[in-house]
């Protein structure tokens, strides 16, 4: 990715140049109140990236898309994932499209927005942090970052 083809919002463009400067190869990283921010203002499609699993026993933020990169309690790798990102952002411009990629701590979320844009995915950001953050001194997740940990909506069933 060389050039930037339409305007983003200043927090993507901050996060698009610090990626190029990086030579990450993918759009970059916003924090999570970003992320929120931008799909709270219809700038932006939250795509979680964790399997359904996580969703269902750990929560999920209502109106995201779900597009695992990996599946089951092993996490095993979904070999249909870039297919089924661009289906399900079909609707918002498809490779295009402003996509905001969370995943439990924003590592597998790295690897789907890496995959997404050598597919040819242009505007695949990654969503710091995670849902749960990193795992602290103690051994657990959420006390110091993440989704979760800023307060922001979500859900469990």
């Amino acid at each position: 990715m060389t050039t930037l083809e339409i305007s983003l919002p200043p927090a993507l463009e901050a996060a698009w140049q610090q990626a190029q400067l990086q030579g990450l190869g993918y759009a970059g990283g916003v924090s999570p109140t970003q992320a929120w921010q931008l799909v709270q203002q219809g700038l932006a499609v939250l795509v979680d990236v964790r399997s359904a699993e996580e969703l269902k026993f750990v929560g999920h933020v209502p109106g995201s898309v779900h597009v695992p990169w990996a599946t089951g309690t092993a996490l095993t790798r979904n070999p249909r994932f870039v297919r089924e990102l661009e289906s399900r952002l079909a609707a918002h411009g498809g490779k295009e499209a402003v996509a905001l990629l969370l995943c439990r701590s924003g590592k597998r979320s790295v690897l789907a927005a890496q995959a997404a844009a050598a597919a040819g995915f242009t505007q695949v950001f990654n969503v710091l942090e995670g849902f749960e953050g990193e795992i602290d001194a103690t051994q657990h997740r959420g006390g110091s970052d993440g989704w979760r940990f800023h307060h922001l909506p979500w859900v469990q069933d």
